[in-house]
């Protein structure tokens, strides 16, 4: 009995430890078959955001002047190569003057000889106007027949054509030394203007043939330092560019930097390809320091609209809701209304208010939260004393919510009721502006973030702004929140 006795304390023992590391094991694989739930979050920051339309283009001089030669024949000289600076008048090439130098020296001497026509025809007519002078004083004095008087006014009057086509002759003559001497300048080939050569298609022994479509010899760019960008922007996004508007663009060439530039014009001439629709935009550049050339490919990026220093969060975080969460009512609804409220003191700054309109803003503001308490208060006694809203007291007839424009119209009423009073006070440009901020922030798109309280997610209804498709602008929440940007279970 000793024995056993004795045993017994150790069996005891053996069975508490047992029963421990029993619990301690059920306890580890409960925690395994239900790990805690996590949260990303992100913080609510002040930064820029910019919207953005993406485009490709090529770079080319903005003037660009083809020049070719307006007479045929051998070229001589070629005086400019690639990327030389040429004037405006300087010759670039010369073709052989030899031929058209000939050609000058023939119609000079063929307007020698109708100067000399002119003068024999002047003398021809000097002596027939004193014959016929002559013949008729002798008809006067009836010593001659009247037939001879006649055919010597006929004589005269001969003698005159003579002279005047003659002179005639003489302009013919004049114009085709005009001419001659012409195509001798035009041997001479000359930039028509300041720039530099960016082609030369011409090499000495060539022989030039200007005909209907004259060739290019030479291609002149007029300024470098003034180049412009020929995008090709899709017909979604044409809408929004307007003139003015700020362009950042790269090129393969300085990948590192970045060049900017401003939108000059939009072109209506669409171009299809592959029943895709593009409208060419033309960007225009600064390039002082000459670094960007013609024909570089620049991937382009117009800044459609751009918001500076604003509360802005990943867009993850608008996309986000809790399992098993509903959403809060959408825009025009209470949280809609409180998003509204809060904007509405940044909207009186910029009005830059007297002290008598600052006053007459903070009593509206003030009736305004007393107004949306008691509804507050009403909402919830009505839901503690019934046990909820029954379908069709709560919101519209029949049981559903009322539309969204259906509620933003509402609470313009709402809003205009309000600040009736205070809306009396403004001047005509502050009434102007006020009605704007208020359309706006009706018709504003409204999103819902979520927050941590107690660990528990907390709705929070938000005003959008403009997104870049990575950040979004909001309004109604503190900076340096943290909001959820998605779930995720702890590591096993």
């Amino acid at each position: 009995m000793p024995a056993a006795r004795s045993r017994l304390p150790r069996i005891l023992t053996v069975a508490i430890v047992a029963g421990v590391a029993l619990l301690a094991a059920w306890w580890f694989l409960a925690g395994q078959r239900e790990p805690d739930a996590g949260y990303r979050t992100a913080k609510v920051d002040r930064g820029d955001v910019a919207v953005v339309i993406s485009a490709t283009g090529t770079l080319r001089a903005t003037t660009t002047v083809d020049v070719g030669s307006q007479v045929s024949g051998l070229v001589q000289d070629v005086l400019v190569d690639y990327n030389d600076q040429v004037s405006r008048g300087q010759a670039i090439a010369r073709l052989d003057p030899a031929p058209f130098q000939t050609r000058l020296q023939q119609t000079e001497a063929d307007l020698a000889s109708a100067r000399a026509s002119v003068t024999e025809a002047r003398a021809t007519l000097k002596n027939a106007e004193a014959d016929y002078a002559r013949k008729s004083d002798l008809v006067a004095r009836q010593l001659i027949a009247r037939s001879e008087a006649d055919q010597a006014l006929a004589a005269r009057d001969q003698a005159r054509a003579r002279v005047a086509s003659a002179e005639a002759a003489v302009l013919q003559r004049q114009a085709a030394v005009n001419n001659a001497r012409l195509d001798v300048d035009y041997a001479i080939i000359r930039s028509p203007v300041d720039g530099v050569v960016l082609l030369r298609d011409i090499e000495p022994g060539q022989t030039v043939a200007a005909s209907f479509q004259t060739p290019v010899l030479f291609q002149i760019a007029e300024d470098l330092s003034q180049m412009q960008i020929d995008l090709s922007v899709d017909e979604a996004d044409v809408g929004q560019i307007r003139e003015g508007l700020a362009v950042k663009f790269t090129v393969d060439a300085f990948p590192d930097r970045e060049f900017e530039g401003a939108v000059r014009q939009v072109r209506l001439a669409a171009t299809a390809t592959a029943n895709v629709i593009t409208y060419p935009v033309v960007v225009q550049v600064q390039n002082e320091d000459q670094s960007l050339l013609p024909g570089m490919t620049a991937s382009a990026e117009i800044v459609v609209s751009q918001r500076e220093g604003v509360l802005r969060v990943p867009n993850a975080a608008l996309r986000f809701q809790p399992a098993g969460a509903a959403a809060p009512a959408a825009a025009g609804a209470g949280g809609a209304r409180g998003g509204m409220g809060a904007d509405l003191p940044a909207l009186a700054a910029d009005l830059r208010l007297a002290p008598n309109q600052q006053a007459a803003f903070d009593a509206a503001m003030q009736v305004m939260r007393e107004r949306a308490e008691a509804r507050a208060a009403a909402m919830r006694n009505a839901g503690a004393g019934q046990g909820g809203a029954p379908g069709g007291q709560g919101g519209a007839p029949g049981g559903g919510m009322p539309s969204p424009e259906a509620m933003r119209a509402r609470m313009m009423e709402a809003f205009e009721r309000n600040f009736a009073d205070f809306r009396a006070t403004l001047d005509e440009a502050q009434r102007s502006q006020w009605d704007a901020g208020l359309r706006a922030m009706a018709t504003a798109r409204r999103g819902t973030l979520w927050t941590l309280d107690k660990g528990q997610p907390v709705a929070v209804p938000v005003r959008l702004g403009v997104s870049d498709g990575t950040l979004t602008e909001v309004s109604g929440v503190d900076e340096g929140a943290e909001v959820i940007t998605g779930q995720e279970r702890r590591a096993q």
